[in-house]
């Protein structure tokens, strides 16, 4: 008896030993980037027209690992990645559809994973962009995590993900912009460190165009999106303060300001609803399309007419700008969970 009870105290002791160097060491690796950081500069830049109309899509390509067949543990599922071989079919088939809508100006896509194992390492940004060797592509990270402890029986593991854009056009220059706030430790160590990604382009009437690709909280209770919320407007009021056109799209993870849905054959998921307040950039256009989802829970595999879902992925463009176009892309969510979004502008 004596050695069991010694036995199980040793054990004790070396597993909280283990947890305990294991959170230090997440702790001195964890990613804290500079509140901006310059990813791209070009001494040849494009000078775009102003009075032509540009194209940009939105995609959350979910790193090609949220196919209609999954759920995901995050949202109350079981899984943490699909097989490699249906990866491999996912990036295939996103790839598939960009080069199918190449003609877009902007593309602005979201979890792009570069070397993580959910998505079997596979680096999905060189995938892309080598699809586009023409256009410049550049790329902000948001989540970079050694490992990721949870779920404890499949572990998520190695996490190196961002955000993309991809640009018919060279910008002057480009950079990663940090939101403010993450979770409390250790939580934090493990969760994503959300950004805004800013290409800057010159414009033949002297001013700027800043088309921003954005990605803000999910799991939280609503008061890190409040502060990425705040912190952006200060960013674009003072923008638009010094005569800029600026378009900001992406996922927000929030519905748009009064949001009523039009689907016919899908429903609403109105569970956790949150709409942008529509006093939060007076004069603002937001742009979405209503008509069809976005964006789909993942509790369970994807069926039509019966997984709630939802439209958060949307532009923000600001009073110089007029929206053309929106449409979302109905792709039956079949390589992510969310659909495409593609739109057309035209400075005033």
């Amino acid at each position: 008896m004596k050695k069991l009870l010694k036995f199980l105290f040793y054990f004790i002791i070396i597993v909280i030993s283990a947890f305990a160097i294991f959170l230090i060491y997440s702790s001195i690796d964890d990613y804290k980037p500079d509140e901006k950081i310059t990813v791209l500069t070009s001494e040849n830049p494009d000078l775009l027209s102003d009075t032509t109309e540009y194209s940009l899509m939105i995609w959350n390509i979910g790193y090609c690992g949220l196919n209609k067949e999954m759920d995901f543990f995050y949202d109350g599922g079981k899984n943490v990645r699909p097989s490699e071989e249906k990866v491999k079919e996912n990036i295939q088939g996103v790839k598939s559809f960009l080069l199918q809508n190449q003609n877009t100006d902007f593309i602005l896509i979201q979890e792009v994973d570069k070397h993580s194992k959910r998505s079997y390492y596979f680096n999905e940004f060189d995938t892309i962009a080598n699809a586009f060797p023409e256009r410049t592509c550049v790329y902000g990270k948001n989540y970079d995590v050694f490992f990721v402890p949870t779920p404890p029986t499949d572990p998520m593991g190695k996490v190196n993900s961002g955000l993309m854009t991809v640009s018919k056009y060279t910008p002057e220059i480009s950079f990663r912009h940090a939101f403010p706030g993450n979770y409390s430790w250790p939580t934090g160590l493990f969760m994503l460190d959300r950004c805004f990604l800013v290409n800057r382009y010159k414009l033949t009437n002297g001013k700027e165009l800043l088309i921003i690709n954005t990605h803000n909280s999910a799991y939280d209770d609503g008061t890190l999106k409040a502060k990425q919320m705040a912190y952006l407007k200060t960013f674009l009021k003072e923008e638009y303060k010094n005569g800029n056109y600026i378009i900001v799209a992406g996922d927000w993870n929030q519905c748009p300001p009064n949001f009523t849905p039009k689907f016919k054959e899908n429903k609403m998921d109105s569970i956790v609803k949150t709409d942008i307040s529509p006093d939060y950039l007076p004069k603002w256009n937001w742009l979405f399309d209503n008509s069809l989802p976005t964006n789909r829970r993942v509790t369970a595999p994807y069926k039509k007419g019966k997984t709630l879902t939802t439209v958060i992925d949307f532009l923000l463009l600001s009073p110089n700008i007029k929206g053309i176009s929106v449409k979302n892309i109905d792709v039956g969510f079949e390589y992510s969970d969310h659909q495409p979004v593609k739109a057309s502008f035209k400075l005033k």
